[in-house]
């Protein structure tokens, strides 16, 4: 082997090495490029993975609590699942979305509230303590994209590249998705009463 390939080689092991692990990466393809799906402010933003739909099984997900603990989606087994995705609580639409969230939460029975960004976990428990939000629960995906992807969500490409769309999906508590909404302009809000019929 010449020192040429030998280069090539050491080099694809370093990449390898910093690779995610299998089951932390998406499996999208050029395919399920959502051109133009959604909107910023009137422009067209593309997202990376496949549109869900109602009466389909949830993706499964890893994501990271506010204490750095593991969540999935069978952490909440049981329970009626209502998923916000948003770009970044430090935006004015992704605040009032989850301060209204938080507001509605406490009168559903059996309901878990979850709403998750590409915030660090740092920066949601700092800004659910200074807003008092305690009946949801924020998440991070900070980690890798298979969750965006997955879920339809991972923008790609823009000034809010790897970011979340702003999304809200109903799963009841055997796993099944019951309502979707892609919300077509990132800037605004989602139908807060179709999600929390579903959710009832």
């Amino acid at each position: 082997m010449n020192s040429t390939s030998k280069n090539r080689e050491a080099i694809a092991r370093r990449i390898a090495g910093l690779r995610p692990p299998e089951d932390m990466r998406g499996s999208t393809t050029m395919a399920d490029l959502r051109t133009g799906a959604v909107t910023l402010k009137g422009n067209p933003v593309s997202l990376a993975g496949k549109a869900l739909s109602a009466g389909s099984a949830a993706p499964d997900f890893k994501l990271q609590a506010l204490d750095l603990s593991e969540v999935t989606l069978a952490t909440s087994n049981g329970k009626t699942r209502i998923i916000a995705t948003i770009p970044s609580l430090d935006t004015p639409v992704c605040h009032a979305e989850t301060k209204k969230f938080n507001e509605q939460a406490g009168s559903l029975p059996n309901v878990e509230v979850l709403v998750v960004s590409m915030d660090l976990p740092f920066g949601q428990k700092r800004w659910c303590g200074a807003e008092g939000v305690e009946n949801v629960k924020t998440l991070s995906a900070h980690r890798c994209t298979k969750f965006g992807e997955e879920y339809g969500v991972l923008i790609s490409g823009g000034p809010l590249d790897r970011c979340l769309a702003r999304a809200v999906f109903v799963i009841d508590p055997s796993g099944k998705l019951k309502h979707v909404e892609y919300v077509k302009e990132i800037a605004e809000h989602p139908n807060y009463d179709a999600a929390l019929a579903a959710a009832k």
